[in-house]
């Protein structure tokens, strides 16, 4: 070996591929987590010997720390390195997943969970990011085929993990199942994650991370108890008003920093700001659906959480399966105007058919349907990720890519708000067999959707033209 110059290792993994692995392994483990510990929530009580109110802060102060530390994930990859921060993330959502497992206390767990919220908040934007500086422009639409899965196929798959892990084991599975995955995605990415050139982000803005996590995360608090505590509740209140004040003091601060730490310059940007908004609105109706569906099968049809996660699981099958569509065959043909477009209304046509069967209708009839929405979420999954940044630069990827999370995990919260307050407007405390408040949840989901197609028709395919497959002649 001659001194001064560098041994050349040969990776056996590339560096796409390696990207790809350990986003998806991480995002799928933080989407999981949000639904999978929900069907849990009354084992943990009984063991705790804490009511039900009590419990829900569980679930709840997790979405909340998602919230906070996510504006802050652009500038800390920036700063300190994407693939150190990525690592970093999953490291400490993993640990923390092990010490929620042997909390011996509800406020242990409580404490545990907000440590879990602040390592997934961070996963989402940063491997994004990532995955951006990695595939060219024309390579995302199949890699947002790949990274469809973990989003769609986690919300389904949570019911019937947590199920199973309740009725077999213990509800500290549903946090202990974690461990493996990550530690298994810490040391792939260790070995095979490439490094990547580092951006200057300019000084920590504190004022702008502080009304930015302190305002989402009270808008968060707010979306998610309004329905249970009530709209008029002090504290939901506060999250409500307050929270939305937080937020417009943090525009007019971000909006006169030379670097701001979240850079709402990216909204100027049409192409980013439609695919943006395509996403949340679809998530506040997508997960919407998927969280009444749930109620539906087990309150009404008496099914337990393992059978209604299993009913559901032609969704995400759905999904994979119009995500490949979506990448081989429509995205390059379409364009992605009229792909999200058709998506949307599939979406919304979906939604709406849900509302028609009967208490006692064929379940294989609703299997049909889920499949039939889970096809059409597909093609705006994959539309959106892939054509959203086709006009952000290299360097405001991060900063980017964490817009576009926050929406899409505001989204998912406001559709659960959404729907379990139009149930309760329609049927009050009426549950069970009365199909009135399932429908009208079903339909409020709809109505977003179609909405949101107005949106997608004002989409220039010129815009996005470099994420759109050159065909073989």
């Amino acid at each position: 070996m001659t001194a001064g110059h560098p041994v050349r290792v040969r990776r056996r993994v590339s560096p796409k591929l390696a990207v790809a692995v350990v986003y998806v392994a991480a995002i799928f483990l933080s989407t999981l987590d949000t639904t999978i510990v929900n069907v849990t929530l009354p084992a943990i009580g009984k063991a705790f010997a804490v009511p039900s109110a009590s419990v829900g802060l569980v679930s709840l102060w997790y979405l909340v720390s998602l919230a906070v530390f996510m504006p802050a994930s652009g500038w800390l990859g920036d700063r300190f390195g994407a693939r150190r921060m990525l690592l970093a993330s999953v490291t400490l959502f993993t640990l923390a997943s092990a010490l929620c497992g042997i909390a011996t206390s509800l406020s242990q767990l409580i404490a545990f969970r907000v440590l879990q919220g602040a390592g997934g908040g961070m996963l989402a934007p940063i491997g994004m990011a990532m995955l951006l500086r990695t595939f060219a422009p024309h390579e995302r639409v199949k890699a947002s085929s790949l990274l469809t899965i973990p989003v769609s196929l986690a919300p389904s798959l949570g019911p019937v993990l947590g199920g199973a892990f309740v009725t077999g084991l213990s509800w500290r599975w549903v946090f202990y199942v974690n461990v493996p995955v990550g530690v298994a995605a810490v040391i792939f990415g260790m070995i095979h994650l490439p490094a990547f050139d580092d951006h200057r982000p300019g000084r920590f803005d504190v004022a702008g991370f502080l009304t930015a996590g302190l305002g989402l995360g009270l808008v968060m608090y707010g979306i998610s108890e309004g329905p249970s505590r009530g709209w008029t509740d002090s504290a939901v209140l506060l999250g409500t008003l307050g929270g939305p004040v937080l937020l417009v003091a943090m525009i007019r601060i971000e909006l006169s920093r030379a670097q701001p730490m979240v850079d709402l310059g990216q909204l100027k940007n049409r192409l980013f700001s439609a695919c943006t908004s395509i996403m949340t609105l679809e998530s506040v109706g997508f997960l919407g659906v998927l969280y009444v569906l749930a109620l539906y099968l087990q309150d009404g049809r008496g099914q337990s959480a393992l059978q209604a996660g299993l009913t559901i699981v032609p969704e995400p099958i759905g999904v994979m399966l119009g995500a490949q569509a979506a990448s081989r065959l429509l995205y390059g043909r379409l364009g992605p105007r009229r792909q999200l477009t058709i998506g949307l209304l599939g979406s919304a046509t979906a939604m709406a058919l849900v509302a028609v069967p009967g208490a006692q209708a064929s379940l294989w009839w609703i299997r049909l349907i889920v499949f039939g929405l889970g096809l059409s979420v597909g093609q705006v999954f994959v539309g959106t990720q892939a054509a959203a940044f086709a006009t952000v630069p290299p360097s405001d990827s991060a900063r980017a890519s964490t817009l576009f999370n926050v929406g899409r995990r505001l989204g998912g919260a406001a559709g659960v708000a959404l729907a379990t307050t139009t149930m309760a407007v329609i049927g009050g405390d009426v549950a069970g067999q009365h199909m009135a408040p399932y429908r009208a949840a079903f339909l409020a989901a709809a109505l977003v959707c179609l909405l949101t197609v107005a949106v997608a028709v004002r989409i220039k395919d010129a815009d996005a033209a470099s994420t759109i497959p050159r065909r073989a002649t």
